[in-house]
């Protein structure tokens, strides 16, 4: 009896959370479809979905965020992926500690760090002006590294290692040892690392204006000029179109494989 009693109280544990959930997650969400899909009046309507696809600046700026989303997704991991490696490699001595160096940036003011860095390419001869997308991507790559690092770190520290050791003593190639035994076990952070750096980098905004000087327009740009416009319906139709993106990339990448079934069942 007194099991039961304590399964009932348990439960309502959870009535916060949910409580939680339905305010700032659900209701806004209906909120967004019900405005992307009605009119001026409240009246149903496609009319915004229709009118954002027939606009060919909206699709040279979906184009463009994607792009510039998956050149940064790219770039973190080219240059988060070796970092991380190292950092892992214990008999390098490296520590948590060590890994926080990259991560205390965040902890500055997002806006005074992007500004810093815009600061710091003019002194270099580097301006937005002449090259928005190039000082756009260095931005952009800055700010979201320490996302890239991170997630593979965790990954990477949990390698089987006597699998690595076993392939170079089968006689493996240590490239042969990357693609077949490193990489596969480190899939799980790679993803995790481009979800956290895709998505985010298509609706910022903030970046593309201080370091492009206003000459790049992302979609979330787009999202926040609706919205300062007090076109409600669009603006909401926009983020609409933002969330089934990450739905679809959530899809996509939910049958890779966990860091457990990553680090079994290689040979």
């Amino acid at each position: 009896m007194r099991k039961n009693s304590l399964h009932f109280q348990r439960k309502y544990l959870s009535v916060p959370y949910m409580i939680f959930m339905v305010l700032f997650v659900v209701v806004p969400l209906l909120l967004i479809i019900a405005y992307a899909f009605t009119d001026q009046n409240g009246v149903p309507s496609v009319e915004n979905l229709l009118a954002f696809f027939r606009d060919t600046n909206n699709i040279n700026t979906l184009i463009i965020s994607l792009l510039i989303g998956f050149g940064n997704t790219v770039l973190c991991l080219l240059v988060g992926y070796p970092v991380a490696y190292f950092l892992a490699k214990k008999n390098l001595g490296f520590t948590m500690a060590t890994v926080l160096l990259f991560v205390m940036p965040m902890w500055i003011n997002f806006v005074l760090r992007t500004a810093a860095t815009r600061d710091l390419l003019f002194w270099l001869g580097l301006n937005g002006g002449d090259h928005p997308y190039v000082t756009t991507m260095i931005g952009m790559v800055y700010n979201y590294l320490p996302f890239t690092i991170l997630p593979l770190y965790t990954t990477m520290i949990k390698m089987d290692q006597s699998q690595i050791e076993a392939s170079y003593d089968l006689g493996a190639t240590p490239p042969q040892t990357f693609l077949k035994i490193i990489l596969p076990m480190t899939m799980p952070g790679i993803v995790s690392a481009a979800t956290m750096v895709f998505m985010p980098t298509m609706s910022s905004y903030v970046i593309s204006d201080v370091m492009g000087e206003r000459k790049i327009s992302l979609i979330g740009n787009s999202i926040q000029l609706y919205f300062d416009q007090g076109l409600w319906h669009m603006g909401s139709l926009v983020a609409l179109i933002m969330l089934v993106m990450i739905v679809i990339g959530s899809i996509a990448t939910r049958n890779i494989k966990t860091e457990d079934d990553a680090r079994g069942g290689l040979w």
